[in-house]
């Protein structure tokens, strides 16, 4: 029964300290990123994309539901990570082909 009681402990410990190795390293690589600032007078914006879409942390391809919405993130939001090839194009393999 000890023996279980330490191991559950250590097994604890050790989650909590994986779960803040990673969130640190999500925020480290969101500030180690550049964020390519455009000229206010060429960025197109559309309205209706941005009524129905928003900034909320997602980055990934696996978190879109569709080709326009990770088109919108790519263009509006920081730390994204959707186009591999930078050629503005997200998520090729997956929503815009």
């Amino acid at each position: 029964m000890k023996r279980l009681v330490i191991v559950a402990v250590l097994g604890f410990l050790a989650w909590q300290g994986y779960t803040k190795y990673q969130s640190g390293r999500t925020v480290q690589a969101a500030s180690e990123s550049t964020v390519e600032i455009n000229d206010r007078t060429s960025v197109e914006r559309n309205p209706t994309a941005e009524t129905q879409f928003k900034c909320d942390g997602r980055t990934y391809c696996s978190q879109m539901t569709s080709c326009a919405e990770a088109t919108y993130f790519l263009k509006n939001c920081p730390g994204v990570k959707m186009d591999g090839n930078h050629d503005g194009v997200p998520c090729e393999q997956q929503w815009c082909r």
